[in-house]
């Protein structure tokens, strides 16, 4: 595999690392993948396990994810089956099944981090470390808020999360994309990268392909336009050392415009459906 860029970990270690292109899936994928990713994570400012909310940025973020899981609960309407049970992998501190719950939703949840199951918990969302190896609970849809990118052994992964649905079921998967502008304009310092803890960077392509080897189609593609600006605020910390808000706007508001012809936006959410008569 060809090197695509080199960039290293901005929030934890400071070690470097590689984003080697693999042509086939249209893809980019983080070396080396360390063994033990658990110490890459032990960050209390790592926000997704944390619900912190004490810096300016935190609370951009906590601002943006509340609008965010009203309308991540609104596409999973439009696309359930009669069943309404979602099971979300990589839950995180347990927000979007809680919200999914007060609209009527069965929730079931994964999450390896002890921590965040613990504030989960705290909200009234039980969530488990791991899937069991029978797979023999089925549901309507499995989400992955940012998470896909954080598996190891990826086409493991993707083929059991496809075993996890009812015929007819839906898995909705959002990732950042590599193509997009802000990521072109930040180089190395974009935070979407976040690696080592980003295992693989993906495309739309890639995206497709990868589920269609699962028997998944994929039926819609929407943009997250709140992330190019989330995430240049970062970039900016990680390449000038300063919160230039003014700059990161800028960026993040270019990144939406030029996505509007190329729909190559910071994040995508992919909704891919289960083929009829799929394993």
């Amino acid at each position: 595999m060809k090197s695509y860029l080199k960039t290293k970990d901005h929030s934890v270690s400071g070690e470097e690392f590689e984003l080697m292109i693999h042509h086939e899936l249209e893809m980019l994928i983080t070396k080396p993948q360390p063994s033990n990713l658990d110490k890459y994570y032990e960050s209390a400012t790592y926000i997704s396990h944390t619900d912190a909310n004490r810096t300016l940025v935190d609370k951009i973020y906590q601002a943006v994810k509340k609008y965010s899981l009203s309308r991540k609960v609104r596409i999973l309407e439009k696309y359930c089956n009669t069943e309404k049970t979602v099971l979300d992998f990589g839950a995180g501190t347990g927000d979007f099944l809680f919200v999914a719950q007060e609209k009527g939703w069965k929730i079931h949840g994964v999450e390896p981090n002890w921590g965040a199951r613990k504030r989960a918990s705290e909200k009234g969302v039980n969530l488990i470390a791991k899937i069991p190896e029978d797979h023999s609970d089925k549901y309507d849809v499995v989400t992955l808020w940012h998470v896909l990118e954080h598996l190891p052994n990826l086409e493991d992964h993707v083929s059991q999360l496809s075993q996890l649905l009812l015929p007819g079921g839906t898995i909705i998967v959002a990732v950042p994309n590599f193509k997009s502008y802000d990521a072109k304009h930040y180089k190395e310092f974009w935070a979407a990268y976040d690696v080592p803890r980003h295992l693989w960077h993906f495309s739309r392509t890639s995206i497709q392909k990868l589920f269609a080897s699962s028997d998944m189609d994929l039926i819609a593609t929407k943009p997250m336009i709140f992330d190019s600006f989330y995430v240049s605020l970062l970039s900016e910390k990680y390449k000038t050392g300063k919160s230039k808000y003014l700059s990161a706007f800028l960026n993040g508001f270019l990144s939406n415009m030029k996505a509007w012809n190329s729909k190559e936006y910071s994040s995508l959410m992919y909704v891919l459906k289960k083929r009829e008569g799929g394993q």
